[in-house]
């Protein structure tokens, strides 16, 4: 399995709006394509300062194949229309991992 995360920081006036964003217009999007799963929006509380937030929203898929198919299909889209909402206030990157199993 593949864990796709993708941290975010913004100041602190932007958070709200960032939330509702994410819960209103992305999710719903991501889960109609089907390829993406288990989405988690997560506030991160280590290194925080009153000025600003941070979030990881992650994600589960079969393959980075199939992540990369989102990430043409819908992926660039929405980044666009975040980077139009929040202009340079919000920066994120992304990190792609690999669920290491016990057996």
């Amino acid at each position: 399995m593949i864990v796709y995360n993708t941290t975010y920081t913004m100041p602190a006036h932007d958070a709200r709006d960032f939330v509702i964003w994410v819960h209103q217009s992305m999710l719903p999007r991501v889960s109609e394509s089907g390829l993406l799963r288990s989405p988690r929006l997560l506030r991160i509380l280590s290194h925080r300062d009153q000025e600003s937030e941070c979030f990881g929203l992650q994600f589960e898929t079969e393959s980075t194949a199939t992540l990369h198919r989102w990430y043409t299909q819908q992926g660039e889209a929405l980044n666009g229309e975040l980077l139009r909402l929040f202009d340079k206030r919000i920066v994120g990157f992304s990190t792609i991992m690999e669920e290491i199993s016990g057996d």
